[in-house]
């Protein structure tokens, strides 16, 4: 019995930073793919989806993906870079996925080349989205910036 209560607690302290490192590198993979296969193509998706003024929006979203992809990796700023971040979830859900419902994978067909898959629907954006919420409503846990400061100014205060 005491071993499980062990292992909560080392749950109960760990859980953060799994979930930093996927949303904070996947965040920061989708804001560098569209930075180096050029952000004009980017531009142009955002035109066609009629997302008014494409270039800012495209450049806006790039900015948020690799600062914020990075504030969540290193665990700073989480509730801050947060908002941002979900709302432009929030805007790639409604404009772009939700058209093709939820699953993400949809698999059209398999060819002697391997699968063929269709648009991905909504449920990566819902993934990601309870992802901050719960980065936001926990904490960013061990080994982030937030704890290290946090640590620093209780140790600077005497407490």
């Amino acid at each position: 019995m005491e071993s499980l209560k062990e292992f909560k607690r080392y749950v109960d302290r760990w859980w953060p930073v799994p979930l930093r490192l996927i949303v904070g590198y996947g965040f920061i993979e989708h804001g560098y793919s569209k930075l180096i296969h050029g952000p004009e193509r980017f531009v142009a998706i955002l035109h066609g989806l009629g997302v008014p003024a494409p270039e800012f929006m495209a450049w806006a979203t790039i900015f948020v993906e690799l600062l914020g992809g990075l504030a969540v990796l290193l665990g700073a700023f989480i509730p801050l870079a947060s908002v941002p971040m979900a709302l432009m979830l929030l805007v790639a859900m409604l404009t772009a996925h939700f058209q093709y419902g939820f699953s993400s994978i949809k698999i059209l067909a398999v060819t002697s080349a391997g699968a063929q898959f269709g648009p991905p629907g909504y449920e990566v954006d819902l993934l990601y989205l309870a992802c901050l919420a719960s980065l936001v409503l926990g904490g960013s846990g061990p080994f982030s910036i937030e704890r290290f400061f946090t640590k620093r100014s209780l140790v600077g205060r005497g407490s």
